[in-house]
């Protein structure tokens, strides 16, 4: 499975960051999916070579405009490429109408369908063919939604060494008995596909969440996750200092939080536009965050930065595509 951030600033963007956005897919695909989609995140898919006509899905996590300003752009800009494809959306209430009235207001025509999924129905929809998708309500100033992404189909490894022990020959059988299809063999036998598959590995997990105040409303979900991408927008002394009124998370907060549920791997990310990328530009830095983090935090940490994207391997490691 992959994660590309395209946008990690909080509110406004910087020099270096744009607001939020980012692509997920399993490793490989054509086809991707959008969590969020901030103002600018056109341009970040330039950079980052997606393109909209392959774009399977959107979803929103909530409708606080660094999180979703770009969509009625990235919508007409998918259809002047000629897409056909229906595109499924997903997010708040609200959303729909919102678009909707833009749409009608600019008059926009899209060529393709739009599918607009309710996140009440979102466990049965089947949005998307290889990720099964689930939502959890999150803690912030307006309805705020974090989406789980786990594989939906695992392979299943052949056990070679049964096979030629019960006179299985290599060749056209172990194919199907790969597929899970049992077979008969030229001697009048059935194989039966089930008994000569080794057992399948964890489905892999990944939950990208919005903004969010209480961290432990994610324990459920946390407990079976490979992987939590979870904002960070404060330290903690500064959160404490803006008070409780943004409704955001401190890095202490989150690494807590992903240490007590057991996560392995925590990318922060919704960092405030006062937390500079260098050290010595300005009196707060990210490594401030990332210092905050780790004295709570002892599994893998990486702190987002625009265009990174991270591949989890089958082994449940995350990793920095390129390393």
């Amino acid at each position: 499975m992959e994660i590309q951030f395209l946008g990690t600033s909080s509110g406004t963007p910087t020099r270096s960051r744009n607001m939020t956005a980012a692509a997920v897919r399993s490793s490989g695909a054509k086809h991707w999916s959008l969590v969020d989609c901030a103002e600018g995140t056109q341009y970040r898919l330039q950079r980052a070579g997606l393109s909209p006509v392959s774009l399977r899905a959107i979803f929103i996590t909530h409708l606080h405009g660094d999180h979703c300003y770009g969509l009625p752009g990235l919508l007409a800009t998918a259809g002047m490429l000629n897409r056909s494809e229906p595109l499924a959306i997903v997010g708040p209430a609200p959303l729909r109408p919102m678009t909707e009235c833009i749409m009608a207001a600019t008059q926009l025509e899209l060529p393709y369908p739009v599918e607009w999924v309710a996140i009440e129905d979102l466990p049965d929809a089947g949005v998307l063919p290889d990720l099964r998708v689930r939502a959890t309500r999150l803690s912030h100033r307006i309805d705020c939604w974090a989406y789980s992404f786990t594989e939906a189909l695992v392979e299943r490894r052949l056990d070679t060494g049964k096979l030629r022990a019960g006179g299985v020959a290599s060749g056209p059988a172990w194919g199907e008995i790969q597929q899970g299809r049992n077979v008969e063999l030229p001697d009048g036998r059935t194989i039966v596909a089930e008994d000569y598959l080794a057992p399948p590995r964890k489905s892999r997990k990944v939950i990208i969440g919005g903004d969010n105040d209480s961290p432990s409303l994610l324990a459920e979900e946390a407990r079976d996750a490979d992987v939590l991408v979870h904002e960070a927008t404060y330290t903690e002394e500064i959160r404490q200092k803006v008070g409780p009124g943004p409704q955001h998370s401190s890095a202490a907060m989150v690494a807590r939080f992903a240490q007590e549920a057991g996560v392995p791997n925590l990318v922060l990310t919704h960092f405030s536009p006062r937390y500079q990328d260098r050290p010595g530009h300005g009196p707060l830095s990210l490594e401030d965050i990332e210092r905050e983090a780790r004295a709570h935090y002892q599994g893998t940490l990486a702190l987002a930065r625009d265009l990174d994207r991270y591949e989890l391997g089958k082994d449940g490691v995350l990793r920095l595509a390129g390393e």
